[in-house]
């Protein structure tokens, strides 16, 4: 197993994968810290470089994930649905994937398409910046880069309140 592995196992077993912050309930502005949109460059599934500030002014859904991460195979139809619902309103998902080597992420990603920006971060440049505790580890950040919601793991139960969340930010 590797270091990254090995963390975040540890941490969602300490945590439970339950969320620090209900993702129905956006922090409000005044609250909420900006995000690590930084200019890392980071190759997409394609080989182009991109950036998250490529996304600035957008709202957009960051979602940690690896390949052997059983709640990733889960939340990958549900992030096809909303980005598809919602880029014309603003919307961009991000999937950064974490494992060291991108085939695994290539061969996850062919039996779970993505409709949606994958980003490959095999050095692990992000995780930390983001406060990455488990996978898959989602943060939604206003057009302004303001993290406003954030959920670790994927509750098929709770997309309702993810999507509600989406909506309230496209809307501000």
């Amino acid at each position: 197993m590797t270091l990254i592995k090995q963390s975040l196992a540890i941490a969602a077993l300490a945590i439970g994968f339950s969320s620090g912050v209900d993702a129905s309930d956006l922090t409000a502005i005044d609250q909420a810290k900006l995000a690590p949109m930084t200019n890392t460059l980071l190759d997409d599934i394609t080989g182009k470089k991109r950036s998250l500030e490529d996304f600035k002014g957008k709202v957009v859904l960051v979602d940690f994930w690896a390949s052997w991460c059983g709640p990733c195979r889960q939340s990958f139809p549900w992030m096809n649905k909303v980005q598809q619902d919602y880029q014309s309103q603003g919307l961009e998902v991000i999937a950064i994937n974490l494992d060291e080597e991108p085939e695994l992420a290539e061969a996850f990603l062919e039996q779970v398409p993505a409709q949606f920006t994958v980003l490959l971060d095999s050095e692990a440049q992000l995780p930390d910046a983001f406060g990455v505790m488990g996978m898959p580890s989602s943060y939604l950040i206003d057009r302004e880069g303001r993290i406003r919601a954030e959920h670790i793991g994927f509750h098929a139960n709770r997309v309702d309140a993810y999507e509600s969340s989406i909506k309230a930010l496209l809307a501000e």
